[in-house]
């Protein structure tokens, strides 16, 4: 949300983006689609612990290969190159934010016994 907050009303990018017409990307948006990637997430790592005892490890992969291949929506739907950079930024911040801050929940093959 902060990185929102400073590309949107203090830098004044206009964050826009085509699909199926016009979307204005607004904090709301920015939200809840945070929200559902970090619980689709932490679902991902939960069935992993449960089933293998690299969960970490393939998790890791798995969410940064997400993360590289969402970039291409905003490079390519984005309008101007504010906005590409601006919500390419955001992709970026959310996944950092998500894999690191999930990798440390991630219990380790000794822990879950």
């Amino acid at each position: 949300m902060a990185d929102w907050a400073i590309l949107g009303p203090l830098a004044g990018i206009t964050l826009e983006a085509r699909q199926g017409g016009t979307q204005h990307i607004g904090a709301a948006a920015v939200f809840v689609s945070t929200v559902f990637v970090a619980f689709a997430g932490w679902g991902l790592l939960a069935i992993l612990e449960r089933h293998t005892p690299r969960a970490q490890n393939i998790w890791t992969v798995v969410a940064a290969i997400v993360c590289i291949t969402s970039l291409g929506s905003p490079l390519t739907n984005g309008i101007g190159p504010g906005a590409k950079l601006g919500l390419a930024s955001l992709h970026l911040v959310v996944g950092a934010v998500v894999i690191l801050g999930l990798r440390r929940t991630a219990l380790s093959a000794a822990e879950r016994c």
